[in-house]
């Protein structure tokens, strides 16, 4: 049936211009990362003008690479530590204490926390760059912790904070929508029933908002877990300290020139990725179900 009485032609047409740009820049670089994932392609060297085909060697080696192994750990730590405990607990704690300020107060700290997050990557990293300098950082000043290098001593640290900083007012957005939903009714009925803050959430917020946490906890976890800005801060180091796994593809592929290789991690990323969104869809559909 066509319902808007273009034809099978002129649809077809209309749809061309986004396929084309569906195949150029979707369909085809995933492609193309499959193949080199298969073959030893460098960027330099016989490799670069000879590549051979090598099967699954590549994804062998990802497995029993201490390297690869380390960086796996360190990105779990990361997304744990910056994205779960850090972005959706405290835009979620931001969203509660906003429902019943004022305006004006509403309207200032939520434009701050969104400056945070709609500046660009590079100017968050230099931002942190200052306040972490050893010799004449802010924090240094306020804390009067002189010549602390905070992203020597403290790295991982250093980037959970820098991407809490940088992440933060997404998660504040989508719970203060979630808010907004849950009847006020319910909320002054458990005041009224002598429940402090604590129950209040266990027993009337959290599961009105159950399912929205579980779509948070998705988008900010797949989010986090391809993050690259923290290279920005500490350049993966020092050493491989903070090498989470977008840090490590790139070091591979782009600094070393091991195409190859770096394709097969950047599938492995992939699946990972496909992997957290079936757990989390299945549970998400599982409460709605229940």
């Amino acid at each position: 049936m066509d319902a808007a009485g273009l034809g099978r032609a002129r649809a077809s047409a209309f749809v061309a211009p986004a396929l084309v740009l569906i195949g150029v820049f979707l369909v085809f670089p995933a492609l193309w990362t499959l193949y080199l994932g298969v073959t030893n392609w460098r960027l330099t060297g016989l490799a670069a003008a000879e590549p051979e085909f090598v099967g699954l060697d590549n994804y062998v080696d990802a497995l029993s690479d201490d390297r690869f192994l380390g960086s796996l750990y360190r990105t779990f730590v990361f997304v744990i530590g910056s994205a779960i405990a850090g972005q959706m607990v405290l835009g979620f704690i931001i969203a509660w204490l906003m429902r019943n300020t004022t305006k004006l107060i509403r309207g200032l700290v939520e434009t701050l926390v969104l400056i945070a997050w709609i500046l660009p990557a590079s100017v968050i990293a230099w931002l942190w760059l200052v306040l972490l300098d050893r010799r004449s950082g802010t924090l240094n000043a306020i804390l009067g912790t002189e010549d602390t290098a905070w992203l020597l001593e403290y790295p991982m640290q250093s980037i959970i904070a820098f991407n809490i900083f940088n992440g933060t007012a997404f998660s504040m957005l989508l719970f203060s929508s979630a808010l907004a939903s849950i009847p006020p009714s319910q909320i002054e009925t458990a005041k009224m029933s002598g429940a402090r803050t604590w129950a209040t959430l266990r027993d009337v917020v959290f599961p009105n908002i159950r399912g929205h946490i579980l779509t948070v906890l998705l988008l900010v976890t797949l989010w986090t877990f391809n993050v690259f800005a923290p290279f920005l801060l500490t350049g993966g180091g020092p050493g491989q300290e903070t090498e989470i796994f977008p840090v490590l593809i790139y070091r591979l592929a782009l600094q070393t020139g091991e195409l190859g290789k770096g394709a097969a991690f950047s599938l492995i990323m992939i699946i990972i990725n496909l992997a957290i969104a079936l757990i989390y869809l299945r549970v998400l559909r599982e409460r709605r179900q229940s």
